[in-house]
């Protein structure tokens, strides 16, 4: 571990004066839409063009990407304009197409990285390959040791100019992201691996456009190196993810009104600012977890009126204090708290039941 982070190469983030702003569409899918794009972004600000040619989907029969031809309308992009290029590869197959038309970002996604054999082929294929940058997507679910996994694999093959990005996990219902943020995982996996550069992909945390510019200020705020943002010159009618794409003129309007929080500035209140943005995100999971609760409440309470069975059930009750206390107790919190929060939970139930009988 020691190694890895010691021996990363920061030169290609560290000599920019800008936070690193990765931007392009989810998917190419013209010539015309991928030129048109990137002509439309500002080059003082983003540094590399993006776009999806191979796409990952959960089922088939969707749009599963443009294919090698693609790969010729970036090469055009980085022919024609200030930007550098990049595509995610989840293959060996993709990495030899990408090297062959000189893309200079390659990005590995959440799916690949949950699969240590799918990351270990990717590592052979990219031995000797030491001047591209590789990014690692965060896995799908919070594990920092897959993550951390994947990085050692890359830097075993001789990988060096490596980074992460942090496009949020998959936890539990919550109809504010697509995927959840957990800004203290993130936290601490920078204690970890303190010198690897990490980017956020406020698109794929929200999924939708509207929380971009809030998700991008909290990475400012962690101090992250960067961001990655999904354009598109008419997101309305993208091939995919069409709701969380914005127009590049959206884009650059909103890294004006960034602020970026340099690590010098008044240490405590970034480090109590910190602390408040991981309360809260944890308290809008209370308040779905709640909610979804209470649903399950409502149709325990249909199945006992069908059932003519008693709204409370007294052994029942005393199972799950006692359970919760016992669990609870175990992590760390009081009997007393515990007992004051199930019996909100339980009254509130009783209501909730009450009304449909």
């Amino acid at each position: 571990m020691e190694k890895l982070n010691n021996n990363i190469d920061r030169s290609w983030i560290d000599k920019l004066k800008k936070p690193l702003i990765i931007s392009g569409p989810c998917s190419a899918e013209s010539e015309q839409q991928i030129l048109e794009t990137a002509n439309r972004l500002n080059s003082s600000y983003v540094q590399i063009f993006r776009a999806g040619i191979w796409k990952p989907r959960t089922k088939p029969n969707n749009f599963e990407g443009i294919g090698k031809k693609g790969l010729e309308w970036l090469h055009k992009v980085k022919k024609n304009t200030e930007f550098m290029i990049a595509t995610e590869v989840a293959n060996e197959e993709h990495v030899k197409l990408a090297i062959s038309f000189e893309i200079d970002v390659l990005w590995i996604g959440a799916r690949s990285t949950a699969s240590p054999f799918t990351i270990q082929k990717i590592a052979d294929a990219l031995e000797g390959e030491n001047n591209k940058i590789i990014l690692v997507k965060n896995p799908i679910h919070p594990d920092i040791e897959l993550w951390i996994g994947a990085l050692e694999r890359l830097f075993n093959k001789g990988i060096r100019k490596l980074g992460v990005i942090h496009r949020g996990f998959y936890t539990y219902k919550n109809p504010k992201y697509r995927n959840q943020p957990n800004w203290n995982i993130l936290l601490n996996f920078r204690k970890i691996l303190p010198r690897i550069p990490i980017i956020c992909d406020p698109s794929h945390i929200c999924g939708n456009k509207e929380g971009i510019f809030d998700i991008a200020q909290k990475a400012y705020h962690f101090q992250y190196e960067g961001l990655m943002i999904e354009t598109h010159c008419n997101p309305d009618h993208a091939w995919s993810d069409s709701q969380q794409q914005i127009t590049p003129e959206k884009l650059l309007k909103m890294l004006k009104k960034l602020t970026y929080v340099k690590k010098c500035d008044q240490k405590n209140k970034i480090d109590l600012d910190s602390l408040r943005i991981i309360i809260d995100e944890l308290d809008e999971n209370i308040i779905t977890i709640l909610a979804e609760r209470m649903n399950i409440s409502k149709k325990l309470g249909s199945l006992k009126k069908s059932s003519d069975i008693a709204i409370i059930q007294p052994n029942r009750w005393k199972n799950i204090m006692e359970k919760s206390i016992f669990l609870g107790k175990s992590l760390g919190l009081s009997e007393e708290f515990l007992e004051g929060i199930f019996q909100l939970l339980h009254q509130e139930s009783i209501k909730i039941q009450n009304k449909i009988r």
